[in-house]
């Protein structure tokens, strides 16, 4: 047996162990492979949750549903009042830890009135070399992360993602919509369909792997560096440019250092 089914072993092994469980579902890579291959081991006993708010974006939650219906999972979907939460809107550093604990929260509800036993969620061993406050608040709840236990990273993922025949292997990397401003800077309604709306439409036009960082009433575009150059096309920066300036961004501007995972984080260096 290769490292990589090794690794999955032990990630069964590890569910196996744990008898029932509510698995956070985003519909994303990762979880798609984690509620899959808990499915796969435990059958009933594992359920999918997911939590829905402003900063989780319609589209994944229509691909959650879908999901769950062809896998004959049963989901669970509670919403969140996400500008309810003390703090939030302020946008401060530890705006992660604010959100995922009250998520958290909704997890653990739940999973208690539907008598599983435990909580776990998708995070790979890639996730814990970034800032990401929001760990603290899993371990502080008590939610469990398999597949750092197990040594999965990001690319592991995909590749077994792929022997399952998932569609998820390839799709781009997720985030939530508040990662889009920075922080500081006020979170509102406004904003998030802003940005969603403006990431619908650049997926559209057939750039999958893209960001709309949100700043004030500037949108900066991140794409990977080799889509860069078809963004800037006179045709298409046309209509990028036409619809942003329609939904609410008075400059769009195209950042040409191109599409990276918490760059956002930077501003707090």
């Amino acid at each position: 047996m290769d490292e990589l089914h090794i690794k999955k072993r032990k990630l069964e092994q590890l569910l196996a162990e744990l008898g029932s469980v509510a698995v956070a579902f985003s519909a994303g890579v990762d979880s798609t492979f984690l509620l899959k291959t808990a499915h796969e081991v435990l059958k009933d006993d594992a359920v999918a949750v997911t939590v829905t708010s402003a900063v989780f974006p319609e589209r994944e939650q229509r691909a959650a549903e879908a999901f769950c219906a062809a896998e004959g999972i049963r989901l669970i979907e509670t919403p969140l009042d996400i500008f309810a939460v003390d703090g939030f809107c302020a946008n401060p550093e530890n705006r992660c830890y604010l959100c995922k604990k009250e998520i958290c929260g909704k997890l653990r509800k739940v999973a208690a009135q539907l008598g599983k036993e435990h909580i776990i969620e998708g995070s790979n061993l890639d996730d814990t070399g970034d800032y990401r406050p929001g760990m603290r608040a899993l371990r502080e709840c008590g939610v469990r992360s398999p597949m750092i236990e197990a040594g999965l990273t990001k690319n592991d993922v995909r590749a077994l993602s792929a022997e399952y025949g998932l569609q998820t292997w390839e799709k781009p990397s997720l985030a939530c919509l508040a990662t889009r401003i920075p922080c500081g800077e006020e979170i509102t309604p406004e904003k998030l369909r802003r940005i969603d709306k403006a990431e619908q439409k650049l997926g559209a036009l057939g750039f999958r792997q893209c960001r709309v960082r949100c700043h004030g009433v500037t949108a900066r575009i991140e794409l990977p560096p080799e889509e860069i150059g078809r963004c800037a096309e006179p045709a298409v920066r046309d209509t990028v440019t036409a619809y942003f300036h329609t939904i609410g961004f008075r400059y769009v501007s195209l950042d040409l250092d191109g599409y990276r995972t918490g760059s956002m984080n930077a501003l707090k260096r």
